[in-house]
């Protein structure tokens, strides 16, 4: 299911908002009715329970990044632009709701809810195959070298991401990042520009 109607979509920001705020745990279905100004009627006819809505939100999340990764690919912009863009994304993408993210891989990783991961994963694999067309272009210029792995592109991405995340008050100190906002800058600017350059030596180191 990738298709979602208005009210749909109203009650999966309210939830991915409240589950990031308060763990998936600690949200009930009454907690999202209450915010989300509904009855929970309404949550259970659309989604059936909070497993299913989870997982509803996991679906919308990643199917709108192919959407925007497809946008990205028919640009007039050369193949290291496109990397860039798609880092840019990346990063935009999971740093607006960090917590949401993590409770996702979480909750991928635990494997403790009945999620349906088949389809999460056919998403993941449409999104792995536009990137891969991505480097293809860039391979076929003579930009990238023959040998990537592209499987690993995203997890490199995404790992560097959340390791600095993960340890937020190291970095805070060690760059001396004082605020929120000096955090993010930093993410927004320096961090992404530091994958951008690993994943362009990726694509262009010669074994």
């Amino acid at each position: 299911m990738t298709d979602f109607n208005d009210k749909q979509i109203e009650i999966l920001l309210v939830a991915e908002k409240l589950f990031s705020d308060h763990g998936f745990d600690g949200t009930s279905i009454r907690d999202i009715a209450k915010e989300a100004n509904i009855n929970i009627a309404m949550i259970s006819y659309y989604f059936g329970s909070k497993e299913k809505l989870l997982e509803a939100l996991i679906i919308n999340r990643i199917s709108d990044l192919r959407l925007q990764m497809e946008n990205l690919f028919k640009k007039e912009l050369s193949p290291f632009e496109k990397i860039d863009k798609l880092i840019e994304l990346y990063i935009t993408r999971i740093n607006k709701n960090c917590g949401v993210y993590q409770i996702i891989h979480f909750e991928i990783m635990s494997r403790k809810r009945d999620i349906n991961y088949e389809a999460f994963n056919e998403v993941k694999k449409y999104n792995l195959q536009v990137l891969k067309n991505i480097i293809e272009e860039g391979q076929l210029k003579g930009l990238f070298t023959q040998n990537v792995n592209v499987a690993l592109i995203p997890p490199t991405i995404m790992g560097t991401y959340f390791h600095f995340q993960m340890n937020k008050p190291f970095y805070a100190d060690l760059f001396d990042l004082k605020t929120k906002d000096d955090f993010n800058n930093y993410v927004v600017n320096d961090l992404t520009k530091h994958i951008q350059q690993t994943i362009r030596a990726l694509l262009t180191y010669e074994n």
